[in-house]
């Protein structure tokens, strides 16, 4: 393996493991990053946006990231994101982006409607606990 191994980490599962990867492009807070094979090992804080690599036979690979922290250590690089989209052509991207923060945001309305009933109820119960 002349390469480097990329994988990224998600809570709940390993989204992406790949090797022989020549060449990762990824946003930091201190700018965009280009780390090749003998780079020196380093960590950074990722940043949303969109990580591009590049393996062996030159196809270039792109993945949507959230934010997160990079480490490399030898040949091996991880990236640990909070949420991350792979497996998209570049091109639908972000249209695919755009449908996943669409479907979250969703989600999230659900979760946040059930908290407020049930924090209402608590309140009526305690309420009533407080007259009886």
């Amino acid at each position: 393996m002349n390469g480097m191994r990329l994988t990224v980490v998600l809570p709940q599962r390993t989204l992406l493991d790949e090797s022989d990867i020549v060449q990762i492009n990824v946003d930091t807070v201190a700018g965009n990053w280009c780390l090749l094979p003998r780079r020196l090992d380093c960590t950074a804080a990722l940043v949303p946006g969109i990580t591009l690599y590049r393996d062996a036979t030159g196809t270039e690979h792109a993945v949507a990231i959230d934010e997160g922290v990079l480490v490399k250590v030898g040949d091996e690089v991880t990236l640990a994101v909070r949420d991350a989209l792979s497996g998209v052509p570049l091109g639908e991207l972000e249209h695919a982006v755009a449908a996943e923060f669409r479907a979250r945001a969703a989600r999230e309305a659900e979760v946040n409607a059930a908290l407020a009933r049930l924090e209402s109820g608590f309140v009526r119960r305690f309420a009533d606990l407080e007259r009886g």
